[in-house]
C-alpha cells in the first residue's frame, strides 16, 4: 500500500507500511540513501505504520516510482521532504514528525530539521557521517562506469559476513539484492546523488542549530561513513544517542 500524488507537477511514491496514511497520527518518514528508493525501509516502515504511527518511506525525486529529475544537493532534497509534508497535513501539530534518514538520507533528515524545526520533533541517523566526502575515483566512474561504482558500493557497503554468506538469515543474499536495487534506477542518478553528499558543506552548523533529539545508529564495519567520522557530529549535538552495531556495515547488514 502506497501514497501516489503530484508536487511540483512531478508523480511521487511512497510506501505507507501496510496502512492508509493518516496525517492526524505522529508521522515517520524514512528517507533511502544514494541509488536507492523506498524498498530499503521496508520492515521499519511496516512496524512502525502497525503501532500508530503514519508512515511515508519515500521515493526521492528520479528515484522508484517519483518522477522528475534528481534533486541536486541535500538542501533541496530538505526543503522538498518538508514541501511533501506540507502537502499530505503531515505536522500540523508541532513537532510531530520524525525522519529517519540512511547516508545521504541522513544528510537530508538532518538538514531538514535544521531549516523546519516547528515541523521535526526528532530525528534518527543510519550510517552518517558529517561532512560525508566521497573519493575522487568514485566520482569518476558514477560518472562514467556506472556499473563499476556500483560494484565498488557494494563491496564497501557490506560487512564481511553478508559478502563470505554468513549472514543469520536464511534465504537472504543482500549482495545480489543491493546491485539489482541500484540497477534499477535511472542513469545519472548515482553520480548526482554522490554528487550531493560531497557537496554538503554546512552540515555541522546545522547540527548545532538543532534541539530535538537525535539518534545516530552506524556499524562498526561500516567502510563508507565509520563510526569515527559520526564522531565529530555527534559532539555538535546537544541531544544525541549513540548506537553502534557490532559486525555491521554500511547498510547496516
Amino acid at each position: 500500500m502506497g501514497l501516489e500524488l503530484e508536487l511540483d507537477g512531478h508523480a511521487v511514491y511512497a510506501y505507507t507500511g501496510g496502512k492508509s496514511f493518516d496525517a492526524s497520527l505522529p508521522t515517520v518518514v524514512f528517507i533511502h540513501g544514494a541509488q536507492n528508493d523506498h524498498s530499503v525501509w521496508g520492515l521499519q516502515s511496516r512496524w512502525f505504520a502497525h503501532h500508530g504511527c503514519g508512515v511515508l518511506a519515500v521515493d526521492l525525486p528520479g528515484h522508484g516510482r517519483s518522477g522528475g529529475a534528481p534533486l541536486p544537493s541535500i538542501e533541496d532534497l530538505a526543503d522538498w521532504i518538508e514541501l511533501l509534508l506540507e502537502r499530505v497535513g503531515a505536522g500540523e501539530t508541532a513537532k510531530s514528525v520524525s525522519l529517519v534518514g540512511h547516508s545521504m538520507g541522513s544528510l537530508t533528515a538532518l538538514e531538514c530539521a535544521a531549516r523546519h524545526p516547528a515541523r521535526i520533533g526528532r530525528i534518527a541517523l543510519v550510517g552518517t557521517a558529517v561532512p560525508m566526502p566521497v573519493s575522487e575515483g568514485l566520482l569518476n566512474a558514477a560518472k562514467n562506469n556506472e556499473a563499476k561504482a556500483i560494484a565498488m558500493i557494494n563491496t564497501w557497503s557490506h560487512s564481511p559476513r553478508a559478502t563470505i554468506g554468513g549472514y543469520a538469515v536464511p534465504g537472504i543474499w543482500h549482495m545480489g539484492a543491493s546491485r539489482r536495487l541500484a540497477e534499477r534506477q535511472h542513469p545519472g542518478v548515482l553520480h548526482n546523488d554522490l554528487t550531493a553528499c560531497n557537496t554538503y558543506a554546512h552540515g555541522l552548523e546545522a547540527a548545532a542549530a538543532l534541539s530535538c533529539p537525535v539518534l545516530i545508529v552506524s556499524g562498526s564495519k561500516d567502510m563508507m561513513t565509520h563510526p569515527r567520522a559520526a564522531a565529530k557530529l555527534a559532539a555538535t549535538l546537544k541531544d544525541v544517542r549513540t548506537v553502534t552495531i557490532e559486525g555491521a556495515g554500511h547498510i547496516i547488514s
